[in-house]
């Protein structure tokens, strides 16, 4: 078998392989005997049917069968030979297969891109410092204060005010034309807090219970729900009801009420503390390390294989289809098109795929890896998040070959945390546009 590689771009290779006349003949050979053996032919005995009326009848089958059994047993052992590593199932062409002649054929295929990479040891990035303040504090105990409270009807005769929660009918029309799943009743709006539009908010105000209005809205071209972005919206709109929130007093007693292990407030407010610094370390860390990919990312050139850029993309559609059928819904119901929302995805999933070479390079470079002892963290991990047993998680990962998928998922984040323990951390303090400031 004589092997032929040869680059058709920087992630496409195409594999020319060549077998030997003597090696065709035996399989064509091979492929007829067994034949013999299984055909039954009027006029023969199970296994005398002569080769020629065996060939004149089934030729062109078994030169088939023969072509895909020669490719079946050699593409893999060239695959070994020329060390490389298909990502996407090969496109082959192969010639025509005859007796006494040598068999050709080729595979095009996808690898992973071959790239340099240095410089990502020592870079400066960017870490805010770590902050909770008492306002902090305050506002996820109004959070909880307001998650307790309870909503009763009002009695007195006025319009809606700010901060009511208005529970109404309505309907959306665009030109007079009824917009299919714009409708809701019963429907419990917070006026105010601009859940459901500003404007449509707004024009709540002062309207008394038992009362109907047209609203006119104009929404903007970004708009969270698709089918309602860049349209001008008339609503029709009943008030069926106006409520107010009574808050319970913040006391030793709400914080009881909270939880069994509270004594007090004050016991509380340390809890809700503790709770926000760990999560504010986890966004600082986490954001820590968007920035360090980021900086190596921007020196590095890749070309990405366009079958790990779909299964991205696939990947990514598939999770958000499953999230909308958790809640009920469907990409449809929502108004998203699959065909638009697969270009919405393809920077994002081309980023990631970016990151994910990368990471792996520097993986292979400064040989790290995952070893048993870490896979079995990582399924501790997975263990306290969701509350079950690891050996049980680990069960299932095994069952659906999930195993390989997690040691990459656990490589990039060994990958990742090595970095940032090499990089040159510069402290910033947060600024009240979100962006971090050095601290002097």
């Amino acid at each position: 078998m004589k092997t032929n590689l040869e680059d058709l771009s920087p992630v496409k290779k195409k594999m020319e392989i060549e077998i030997e006349a003597e090696e065709v003949v035996k399989k064509i050979d091979e492929a007829y005997r067994a034949l013999k053996k299984e055909v039954k032919l009027p006029g023969f005995r199970p296994g005398k049917a002569p080769r020629s009326l065996l060939e004149r009848q089934f030729g062109d089958r078994v030169m088939e069968d023969v072509a895909r059994r020669l490719i079946n047993e050699t593409f893999l052992k060239a695959v070994e030979e020329t060390n490389i590593v298909p990502l996407n199932a090969p496109i082959f062409e192969n010639s025509m297969l005859k007796a006494g002649q040598n068999f050709s054929y080729s595979a095009v295929m996808e690898v992973r891109p071959e790239f340099d990479i240095d410089n990502y040891i020592g870079l400066e990035v960017e870490k805010e410092i770590c902050s909770v303040s008492d306002e902090d504090v305050d506002k996820q105990l109004e959070e909880i204060r307001k998650s307790r409270g309870t909503l009763t009807s009002i009695t007195e005769d006025r319009g809606i005010k700010e901060n009511d929660y208005a529970v109404i009918e309505y309907r959306g029309f665009e030109d007079d034309m009824p917009l299919e799943g714009v409708e809701g009743s019963n429907i419990l709006i917070q006026v105010g807090s601009h859940h459901f539009h500003r404007d449509f908010e707004k024009a709540l105000i002062g309207l008394k219970k038992g009362d109907n209005s047209k609203v006119k809205v104009d929404f903007e071209e970004d708009h969270s729900q698709p089918k309602l972005a860049g349209k001008s919206v008339r609503f029709e709109v009943k008030v069926e009801d106006i409520q107010e929130m009574n808050l319970p007093d913040l006391d030793d007693g709400f914080a009881k009420d909270v939880g069994a292990d509270f004594e007090s407030l004050d016991e509380l407010k340390r809890k809700i503390k503790d709770n926000l610094q760990s999560q504010e370390e986890n966004r600082i860390e986490r954001e820590l390390k968007r920035r360090l990919i980021d900086k190596i990312s921007e020196g590095v050139d890749i070309e990405l294989p366009e079958s790990l850029v779909e299964s991205e993309l696939d990947n990514g559609i598939e999770r958000i289809k499953q999230n909308l059928l958790r809640s009920g819904s469907t990409l449809e119901r929502v108004g998203l098109d699959e065909g638009k929302l697969r270009g919405d995805l393809t920077p994002a999933s081309k980023k990631r795929i970016k990151e994910m070479l990368i990471l792996e390079k520097i993986a292979r470079k400064d040989d790290l890896t995952i070893d048993e002892a870490e896979l079995s963290e990582g399924f501790e991990e997975i263990s306290m998040s969701i509350g079950q047993q690891p050996e049980i998680i680990r069960k299932y990962y095994e069952a659906n070959n999930l195993i390989g998928s997690f040691r990459v998922k656990l490589l990039e984040e060994k990958t990742l945390n090595y970095l940032v323990e090499n990089a040159k951390i510069i402290d910033m303090k947060k600024v009240e546009t979100g962006k971090p400031k050095q601290e002097k």
